[in-house]
Parts: C-alpha cells; structure tokens; sequence
C-alpha cells in the first residue's frame, strides 16, 4: 500500500471541532473552521489577543484549561495545535479511541489527518497536500494561485447566493471599487469579478490598466461619455446595468475609490433590485484615506487628531443644495477630508474661517494620489486656495485640513 492520504472537503457546518492550544498555530487555524461554519471548542489555559477577540465575539467557546479526553465528546474532528509532544500524544490518543480524525501540528507521522496548503478564490478552494513536507505543499499551492490569478472567463464566478433577487435572464451586477488611481490597489476580489465580466462600466477615475487587461470579447462602457446632465445620466447607467443583467450577462460598475463613498452606488443597488437583478458590493479602497497617506499624512494620529470628517465639496457652502453643516465642521478638532472640493475651495476655506478655524491651520491638497503624476502641495487653511491656483492642481484632488498635515513631517522630515 502507498498510504497516500486520501482527499476530502469537510463540511463541518454546525459540527464539533475542538482545537487543543491558544498559540500562533491555532490562530492560523481556528479562522478557517469559522469561516466552515463549525461549532468550535478551544481548549487552552492562555489565548493569542486574535483568539481571545474571537471568544469575546462568541464566535466559539473558550475552555481555559488543560485538555480533557472527554471535551471529544460529539467530536467530528479535532487539531491538536500544541508543541509539547507528550500532551499532544494524549489527545491523539483520545481521539483514537473515539475514532475521531486528529491533525497534529507537532509530529505529522503521528496524526491521522493533514491540513492542507490552501488558496481560495471565491467560490473555488484548491488544497495541496506535499506528501508530508509543508513547503513543497505550499509551493505548488502559489503555483496554482498565480494561474488562478490571470484565469480569464467564468470558472471562478460565484453562484447566486441563496435569498438573493432572482434574475430572469440569469445575470447579475457587481458594484466594485476600483481604488484611489494606482490599479494595485483594487482588492482581490474585485480584480477578479474584473476578469470575469461579460459587461464592464466604467467611470473617468477608474485606474486604465485595470481597463487594459479586460478580455477582448467585454463590452467596455464610458460611463463618463454617457450624454444628459448628471441625473439623466445615472438613469442611463442604471438601465445599462439592468439591461444587460436581464440578458443575462455578468456585469461589473468599476467605480473609482469604494462604490459608496460618493459613488452612487446606492441608487444603482435600488435601480438593480427594483428589477429582481442580484447585485454584489465589492468595497474600494477610498481616496479620502488613501491619498492623505500616500503624500505622508495620517487622518489620525495620537495625541493630534482622534476624529476625521469626510465631506464632499461639490456643492459651495452658500448653496441651497448643500447639505454640510459648514459651521459645525469648522468647530472641530480633528481632521477634515474634502473631496469634489477644488472648484469651491475658495468658499469652503472662507466659510471655515469665519466660523473659527485658524487661518494658520495646516492644509494640503494631493492631486492624483497613488498615480505616477502624484503631486502634493501643502499649505494652510488661509492660503490653499490662492496656492492651488499658483500651482496650477486639477481634479481629482483631495484637500486635508488639520493639524495631521504636519504629523509626521517633524518627525522624520519632508
């Protein structure tokens, strides 16, 4: 016999699982038996933080104790995640008796099951097992993960999730936040709903070489093209996104920053469920944190900033369709983000003064932020706007107004 392991998925929703040991390798394990749905049982006198946070949560029961043979009791499968090898003999020897699998992190000639090496893509888990060596395991599984990575087409779609609007034609949408600019920075699960699209519309603010690897058979549509005033062209955008579902397409609304964050992507999710069409929300890494960090500014820092305010400054503070309490902002401490705000940065900075804050106040403006055309200009409050001007910024640009501006310039230099 070869006694070459033989594969399986457990499905441990619901079912007992203990786990012996409150150390780094439970950390790693316990995560993805919650995330299977089982019922977990911790055993051990002293936690990791992660693993206390996940009992405080309730997210499993905590034993703080030395393991006894009877918490098997019920038991599917237990991991043994302890480095003392007499202890760890004791449990595999009580789950021996009650026929119950054992991994053992400690001696894996002694266990009678193996954790594999993992890579996950949404509805797709690929497990390696190296014939006993973790490594060589782990380095088939990158190889694999890296195919996966550049797979083009429908392998790695998600099925409709159960209690999601039913779709006549079969489609459905995606609302996907691309990021600040630099295409890296979209998350791993929007680039992949990216690659699997039949239908993709974009946004001007949308990173291009996210466009660039689109496959050559997707419909590509400008959203920034589309014709009409603003509103006129949202319900253009939403019957695209309905029209195409409903034929049955796969359909991704890549969105510059996150989805929701000034994106609209609110009335596209109520446009999309008023048509029956199931719509998933991928969220975007957002400007108004991302570009403060990428010139060297924190939105908080300790002992300087313990709030940040996001704002949209289309609007100018004197206009009746503005929905900012301008006043209310200017009394702040912490740390103000506007974004949309160039065109009416004189206004805004005005306002902020005459409502009490310094005119010595730090500010920047950061100019497409994670691009390779990046620029920054720093300032103050009673100033930005008259040196936006001089230095000739564009949108998109966002502006920081706060003491956070100057935080880490003292401290390691400009």
């Amino acid at each position: 016999m070869s006694g070459n392991p033989y594969p399986l998925g457990l499905r441990l929703a619901g079912r007992r699982v203990v786990v012996v040991g409150g150390g780094t390798v439970a950390t790693r394990r316990v995560p993805a038996l919650l995330d299977a749905g089982a019922h977990v049982l911790l055993v051990a006198p002293e936690l990791t933080p992660a693993l206390r946070a996940h009992a405080d949560a309730g997210r499993l029961h905590w034993a703080p104790r030395r393991f006894a043979p009877d918490d098997l009791d019920g038991a599917w499968l237990v991991q043994v995640a302890v480095d003392d090898p007499l202890a760890a003999a004791s449990v595999s020897a009580a789950a021996a008796e009650r026929r119950i699998f054992c991994v053992r992190a400690d001696d894996r000639a002694a266990a009678t099951a193996w954790t594999p090496a993992v890579t996950r893509h949404g509805p797709v888990t690929v497990a390696v097992l190296g014939g006993g060596d973790p490594r060589r395991a782990m380095a088939v599984r990158d190889a694999i993960r890296a195919l996966l990575d550049v797979r083009k087409g429908t392998l790695l779609t998600p099925v409709v999730e159960e209690g999601s609007l039913p779709c006549t034609g079969g489609g459905r949408v995606a609302l996907v936040g691309a990021g600040p600019g630099d295409p890296e920075l979209i998350t791993v699960k929007g680039w992949r709903l990216l690659t699997e699209a039949d239908v993709v519309v974009a946004d001007r603010l949308v990173p291009g070489l996210l466009l660039d690897e689109l496959r050559a058979d997707v419909e590509l549509v400008d959203a920034s093209k589309i014709p009409y005033g603003p509103s006129r062209a949202q319900e253009e955008i939403n019957r695209i996104l309905v029209d195409r579902a409903l034929a049955g397409k796969f359909v991704v609304r890549l969105k510059g920053g996150d989805p929701y964050v000034f994106g609209r992507g609110g009335e596209e999710l109520l446009a999309c469920a008023a048509a029956g069409v199931p719509v998933t929300v991928v969220p975007g890494v957002t400007s108004s944190i991302a570009a403060p960090a990428a010139a060297g500014i924190p939105v908080t820092h300790r002992g300087v900033a313990h709030e940040f305010t996001v704002v949209s400054g289309h609007v100018a503070p004197d206009s009746p369709a503005s929905l900012v309490h301008w006043d209310a902002l200017a009394g702040l401490r912490g740390t103000l983000v506007v974004l949309m705000g160039l065109k009416n940065l004189a206004a805004i900075t005005a306002t902020l003064i005459a409502h009490g804050r310094p005119e010595q106040t730090p500010a920047a403006v950061v100019q497409e932020a994670t691009t390779g055309a990046q620029r920054v200009l720093r300032s103050t409050l009673g100033a930005v706007a008259a040196d936006v001007l001089a230095a000739g910024l564009r949108p998109p640009a966002v502006v920081v107004v706060g003491d956070v501006v100057d935080a880490l310039r003292t401290s390691v230099g400009d």
